[in-house]
């Protein structure tokens, strides 16, 4: 059934009330905050309304009441009005990035322990490879006489490398030539054609050499594979603590946030910029007490990534959604700096 404006109203000023106190709402305080004449018996009969509708729900030892899940999706979807950002506010997400040519993948993770601490919330920043990325350069670095560091830079900038012991003596004579065997069939291909069924390929090359070498075009897929899967930065968790209301689940909750699927599965790439999941529209029960939200960033004109916050379904969303949509913009300006303008 719509809602009528009246209902509008009050359901709005529940749901902000609510955010602001963590306590329930009851009629005379919502009478004294409305902008409009009305009485405390009509608000109250509005409140039992939108409490049989399932937008209102009351706790067993409180006359008043709260949002229900689907209260706050309506607010969201229909109500809300995301305070618009002050220039100082501006200014202050803009210190957070007080940094020159940053790393890349270092940028992510400090950028995820900014954001906590800016929101008092969880925070998570992820990265995507697109497929244009490609092998810029490998390297084979001598360590120790069976050791030796593989490095490989991409051409979007990032850099991943990996110690492996060999069972041969490393020498000068066969770093030159996996420089340049390596370097022949892998620089300028994409990360994402580095199969393994690729790899075998290029391994039936090397003729006698293949035993030698294919421990360390086994580690070259491997790295390849971590780049094309993205990073994922989680900061802030401990964060999730201190909020009464997600006290219920938060063992289960923070084990569930240390898992890399799972932050893959939640924060993946989206076809839309903003998106909050409430409650128990997570697919793990482990944030039923939670809401994420998360927006998508950009690096060049190109999908690259999403920024999120993880919180009590109570956070305020009129204020975080625009503070992590400049947050993430300007993210991506940054690392559009670094990477496309290199």
């Amino acid at each position: 059934m719509k809602l009528s404006d009246r209902k509008k109203a009050i359901l709005s000023a529940v749901v902000e009330t609510y955010i602001q106190t963590g306590e329930p709402v009851g009629s005379k305080l919502l009478a004294s905050r409305l902008g409009f004449k009305v009485s405390p018996a009509t608000i109250r009969s509005d409140m039992a309304w939108l409490f049989d509708m399932g937008y209102l729900e009351q706790p067993h030892t409180s006359a008043g009441r709260v949002p229900s899940h689907l209260g706050y999706r309506e607010y969201i979807d229909s109500l809300m009005r995301p305070a618009a950002l002050t220039r100082a506010e501006k200014d202050e997400i803009d210190s957070l990035f007080n940094v020159k040519n940053p790393d890349p993948d270092k940028l992510l993770e400090d950028a995820a322990g900014a954001l906590s601490d800016y929101t008092g919330c969880a925070s998570v920043t992820s990265s995507i490879t697109p497929k244009t990325v490609r092998i810029r350069r490998l390297e084979l670095i001598h360590a120790a006489p069976r050791t030796v560091v593989i490095l490989l830079i991409a051409s979007n900038g990032v850099i991943r490398n990996k110690v492996l012991r060999v069972d041969f003596d490393v020498n000068d004579k066969i770093l030159e030539f996996f420089d340049k065997f390596a370097n022949s069939r892998l620089a300028g291909l994409s990360i994402e054609a580095i199969s393994s069924s690729y790899i075998n390929s290029v391994s039936t090359t090397l003729g006698e050499y293949a035993r030698i070498f294919n421990p360390i075009l086994a580690a070259i897929y491997e790295l390849c594979k971590d780049i094309s899967d993205g990073q994922y930065y989680l900061s802030g968790s401990v964060k999730l603590l201190e909020y009464d209301e997600l006290s219920r689940l938060s063992r289960d909750m923070l084990q569930m946030l240390e898992r890399r699927d799972s932050l893959q599965e939640l924060f993946s790439p989206g076809s839309r910029d903003l998106r909050i999941i409430i409650g128990k529209e997570n697919h793990s029960m482990e944030l039923a007490d939670a809401s994420v939200v998360m927006t998508n960033y950009s690096v060049g004109g190109e999908p690259a990534g999403t920024v999120g916050l993880i919180g009590p379904v109570r956070i305020d969303y009129a204020r975080l959604i625009p503070h992590l949509a400049y947050f993430a913009r300007t993210l991506g300006d940054l690392l559009t700096d670094t990477l496309v303008g290199e």
